[in-house]
């Protein structure tokens, strides 16, 4: 018997997609494990509390490599490579090491004068007073360009890297998703060889440089590191951007207290996250053997997802937490994960998701969303949570 689907487990009303987070807290009351049914994808286990989530996270008895998968026949033909999403240690931990030091915390705060000249140059872009679609003219050109320039993405190719990013992230059917894959991939390794005869002083040529080494990578592994850090280097912050600016202007009290003390941004910027962050689920963990999640039994083989959503709302941890509230202590969230696939991005994530919400508020005094937030078409992914468009309008525009 095929699991229900959480659309059928929505209430009637909006969509599960538009707003998960009743259906999750009705779930979790009745347990904190249940199964369902992706479409796409097949019956999983859906764990939804923020314990038992953070513990799946290290468990490891649930890897992300899809071979321990009871039905895996094939990558499906959409795979870029191998990627260390796909792999567990001691490859994963090798992956990393590679790529590790140019997301440390000094790395990323030299990045920040960057940032905050892209954020300025885009709002200098912006009429004096008009309106815009936050997401295109905004949040995704900004994350886009600074990955972008860190990997050395000539930025004439970066908008058409973004349509197949997106087809693969949110698929509009097989038949594209597999267009995009191997487009992407080609792309991929004409750029590999581009860096190879002529490398520059980004990751991508130092990669590439350093695939000669003994433990350099393959192969294989430099697509799937170029199309991971791509992917991910942008998505998931087009979506922190958008979906923090969203709730602010959802929540004019909490809008006004951030204009008022700009002291709060950082604590505002991971309520964001906890709130409504960017990424809904972890990557597809596979039990390895049989084990117990919650009082539950999970068969070796079967699928198991982890709601970051779920866990970041979880009332056990979090008072009132379909409030949103930039004073609340907010840490302990898992909007970027944990364990050793905790997200490589998070301090890149965060520096720009405050420069991004600061110079806007600062540039837009009277910023106001343009239409009703009902209207407002969420992405069709499993994984990545996020609006399609944010119309706004404002009628002054500061200097920067």
């Amino acid at each position: 018997m095929v699991a229900p689907t959480l659309d059928e487990l929505t209430p009637t009303g909006a969509g599960f997609t538009a707003d998960p987070h009743p259906v999750h807290a009705a779930l979790r009351e009745k347990g904190r494990v249940h199964r369902v049914h992706i479409p796409g994808s097949g019956d999983v286990w859906l764990v939804l509390g923020r314990d038992e989530v953070r513990a799946a996270l290290t468990d490891p008895r649930l890897r992300n490599d899809i071979r321990h998968s009871a039905t895996w026949e094939s990558d499906g033909g959409n795979a870029i490579g191998l990627n260390m999403l796909q792999t567990d240690a001691p490859q994963h931990t090798r992956l990393r090491a590679l790529v590790a030091r140019e997301f440390t915390a000094g790395r990323i705060e030299a990045m920040r004068p960057r940032v905050q000249q892209i954020a300025d140059r885009l709002l200098d872009a912006f009429p004096p007073a008009g309106a815009a679609d936050l997401v295109a003219d905004y949040a995704l050109p900004l994350p886009l360009t600074v990955i972008c320039e860190l990997l050395g993405v000539p930025v004439e190719d970066q908008r058409l890297f973004h349509t197949w990013s997106t087809e693969l992230v949110a698929p509009s059917s097989p038949a594209a998703a597999g267009a995009a894959a191997g487009e992407m991939s080609a792309y991929f390794a004409a750029l590999i060889a581009a860096k190879a005869g002529d490398p520059g002083p980004d990751l991508m040529s130092a990669l590439v440089g350093a695939s000669t080494a003994p433990d350099g990578l393959r192969a294989e592994e430099l697509l799937g590191m170029a199309f991971l850090l791509l992917v991910a280097g942008h998505e998931t912050t087009v979506n922190l951007i958008s979906g923090g600016v969203l709730n602010l202007l959802r929540h004019p009290d909490q809008l006004a207290a951030l204009r008022a003390e700009p002291g709060l941004l950082d604590g505002a910027v991971e309520e964001m996250l906890r709130h409504d962050g960017p990424v809904a689920a972890a990557a597809f963990r596979f039990a390895a053997e049989p084990l117990e999640i919650a009082g539950v039994r999970i068969p070796a083989g079967d699928s198991v997802m982890l709601s970051l959503a779920a866990a970041s709302r979880d009332p056990e941890h979090f008072a009132d937490p379909d409030r949103f509230d930039i004073r609340r202590a907010a840490r302990g969230h898992l909007a970027f994960g944990h364990g050793i696939h905790h997200c490589l991005g998070a301090p890149l994530a965060r520096v720009e998701g405050r420069i991004a919400v600061a110079t806007l508020l600062r540039r837009l005094p009277d910023l106001a969303l343009a239409t009703e937030p009902d209207s407002l078409v969420h992405r069709p992914s499993t994984m990545l949570r996020g609006v399609v468009a944010l119309p706004v309008r404002w009628s002054r525009r500061l200097p920067a």
